[in-house]
């Protein structure tokens, strides 16, 4: 299956919810009047795009109906199309230097995927020739330990772990000399997403990142933000508080195969002002996929050809 194969597999649910909402509204005329705009505007805030996007969305399309006089369906899905890809941005994918030490930092509320995702990054790098490791630095939950040392069994890379109540940041440390001495060039470091207490999250990265610095000051670190698809709005909280507590590189967007509303990759682009560069689009090894905003909203637009053939 190719890469657009995937995100069109993967966003089949969103696909159907958007496209076939669309084409409901664009059927009654074959073009948009007052009427059917205010009804797109409805179905991009009920696509989770959130009402500022949707705004700027309908002002775009609004501007370039003045513009050029077309409202006709192809022209409204090309406005759309080029508005999306300006919020999403240029894609962006994960730059390592496999001939430097590089760190990343997995963070994300609980249940949203982090360890997950941690566990198919060292998969897909230990295959593309990295010397990786993992880091179980979410010492408060047990559970969260087990399923690294499980995905480090299954990607075959080492994991350095400790029971469960260990210092985090001590963690970080033994896996940073664990990692040095053992020419690792990929340390992956799940830590703790906790967000009830956000002054120990922010005490308990600021020591992580005290000790990465410390010990490995020449590192290539990228701090990583897991959010859940399926929490739709919420994902636009956590993404804002857990800037406020560390410095973000990038998004990952798990469960986005499992979501109706993929409008959310908009909302949180818009909102973080961060490049979303991983999508997890099912639960395979091998579905944690580079975020190409194109086939994104390529996905997620109805063709122009079934349009067309509907109106014959």
């Amino acid at each position: 299956m190719g890469i657009f194969e995937s995100f069109k597999s993967g966003l089949s649910k969103t696909r159907e919810f958007f496209a076939d909402n669309f084409n409901k509204i664009a059927a009654n005329l074959g073009y948009f009047d007052e009427e059917q705009l205010e009804e797109l505007e409805m179905l991009l805030i009920r696509s989770d795009v959130s009402a500022p996007v949707a705004e700027k969305l309908m002002e775009d399309i609004v501007n370039e109906i003045k513009s050029s006089g077309k409202n006709d369906t192809e022209s409204i899905i090309q406005t759309l199309r080029q508005s999306m890809l300006e919020i999403l941005g240029p894609k962006q994918s994960l730059r390592l230097r496999p001939e430097e030490f590089n760190i990343l930092l997995l963070i994300g509320v609980n249940g949203t995927g982090k360890t997950t995702s941690a566990g198919k990054i060292a998969h897909r790098y230990k295959k593309e020739g990295l010397k990786v490791m993992l880091a179980a630095a979410d010492t408060f939950r047990a559970a969260a330990i087990e399923q690294l040392q499980t995905w480090g069994e299954r990607a075959d890379v080492p994991v350095i772990a400790s029971e469960a109540g260990h210092d985090p940041a001590a963690l970080v440390y033994d896996a940073i000399q664990s990692a040095k001495a053992r020419g690792c060039n990929l340390l992956i470091i799940d830590t703790a997403g906790r967000l009830h207490n956000k002054q120990n999250l922010m005490d308990e990265l600021a020591k992580i990142h005290r000790v990465i610095s410390r010990e490995a000051p020449n590192a290539r670190v990228e701090s990583l933000l897991t959010v859940d698809a399926t929490t739709g709005q919420n994902a636009l909280v956590q993404a804002a508080e857990f800037s406020k507590v560390t410095l973000l590189s990038a998004l990952i967007m798990t469960k986005l195969d499992g979501n109706s509303k993929g409008g959310i990759a908009l909302a949180l682009a818009w909102d973080s002002q961060l490049p979303i560069i991983m999508a997890g689009l099912g639960e395979g090894v091998d579905d944690l996929q580079d975020f190409d905003p194109e086939l994104f909203v390529d996905s997620l637009l109805p063709e122009v050809e079934s349009l067309a053939k509907q109106d014959e």
